[in-house]
């Protein structure tokens, strides 16, 4: 996906913000399995998915738990880090060979300081990953396990075909014969 693209999903922006804002951006690659983002580490760059697939999780009593996938357009960061400075308390890890367009942190802070543009669209970022996970918490809360598996194959059925079956239980918060038995219970 196109760098334009992915920035103006969240704000129209004026031509010398854009200009600004694609000045600061670089291309990156990495390789299926690479951990972008480390677990209790202040990281200091954002991403935006190019080409390919990745999951966060977090290790809890011996286990991955996985709570979110990222596709092509996706913001990639940790908001613990990009909000306040924190190390960071998830993994990123990509599921796919990786094209990224990398941001550095305290660039992107000095953008927002120089021009009120990029600094609304930044609060616009900041606000869709508050929905994002608002929205995950809450189905997590009151939805069943067969509602949260409908739901992900109708907003993103192409998750199935791309991310392996334990990592989408893991997801949905249960196990994955759980998940076999809703998947086969829905054929």
């Amino acid at each position: 996906m196109d760098l334009e693209d992915i920035i103006l999903k969240l704000s129209v922006l004026p031509e010398a913000s854009m200009a600004a804002l694609q000045a600061k951006v670089k291309q990156v690659s990495y390789r299926k399995g690479h951990i972008l983002l480390k677990a209790a580490r202040v990281e200091k760059n954002i991403y935006f998915i190019r080409k390919g697939m990745v999951r966060a999780y977090a290790d809890h009593a011996g286990e991955q738990v996985t709570f979110w996938f990222g596709q092509e357009g996706d913001l990639v960061l940790s908001m613990k880090s990009y909000i306040s400075g924190d190390k960071s308390y998830e993994n990123i890890e990509l599921l796919e060979d990786c094209d990224l367009y990398e941001l550095n942190i305290i660039e992107l802070r000095n953008l927002y300081e120089k021009d009120l543009q990029l600094a609304n669209w930044g609060r616009k970022l900041a606000e869709q990953e508050l929905v994002k996970t608002e929205e995950r918490l809450i189905g997590m809360q009151f939805k069943t396990a067969q509602e949260r598996y409908t739901e992900l194959i109708s907003k993103q059925p192409g998750l199935l075909l791309r991310v392996q079956l334990g990592y989408i239980a893991s997801y949905l918060g249960m196990s994955q014969v759980s998940l076999s038995r809703i998947r086969a219970e829905l054929r």
